[in-house]
């Protein structure tokens, strides 16, 4: 399975419109190196939970998980 990060934003229960998408990631970055992205103060525990998850166990979202961590650091 192959998400995007529509997908992602509507898992996390986020507006997922190519603009709301753009006005978080501009709203939330640069995210410090050091800081996980699960560890983000922005994050509810349950969204943060999720991304955890994510990209630990290798699932069918690590590779948007990935792609929004780095969009938050650049």
């Amino acid at each position: 399975m192959f998400y995007t990060l529509s997908d992602l934003f509507a898992k996390l229960g986020l507006p997922n419109s190519p603009a709301a998408i753009e006005a978080f990631i501009e709203k939330h970055r640069p995210l410090l190196q050091a800081e996980p992205l699960a560890g983000a103060s922005f994050w509810t525990a349950e969204q943060a939970a999720f991304l955890r998850e994510a990209r630990q166990e290798y699932s069918d979202w690590a590779e948007v998980v990935d792609e929004l961590n780095c969009l938050l650091r650049d």
